[in-house]
């Protein structure tokens, strides 16, 4: 497998808690691209998922389909620094199963 310099991360988050998540990544220098900084884009989306036993929701309740909206943010970081950027996201996010996606990215134009 190759090396890749940089990853994308997508984070599913409510709007609530963006300016959050723009500070924790801010911290450990995600979405630096070039002479700028806090790069990063979101996206309106609906998010469905079901509790089930034993879980805490943010948001739902157990053995219901909750449909609610939500931001996907993409951000790049350096693939070095990709385990400390998910633990910082982890650690402002509300939900107990953050989906946090990272993606090795090939080519980037910077």
């Amino acid at each position: 497998m190759p090396d890749f310099a940089y990853c994308k991360l997508e984070i599913f988050i409510p709007e609530s808690h963006f300016a959050a998540l723009q500070k924790a990544l801010q911290a450990v220098d995600a979405g630096h691209i070039g002479r700028y900084d806090c790069c990063l884009s979101c996206s309106r989306v609906t998010g469905c998922w079901r509790p089930l036993p034993g879980t805490a929701p943010y948001i739902g309740r157990e053995n219901e389909i909750s449909e609610e909206p939500e931001l996907k943010v993409e951000v790049t970081c350096r693939t070095e620094n990709v385990d400390r950027t998910v633990e910082a996201v982890k650690a402002v996010h509300p939900y107990e199963e953050p989906v946090i996606n990272v993606i090795p990215l090939y080519r980037t134009s910077f």
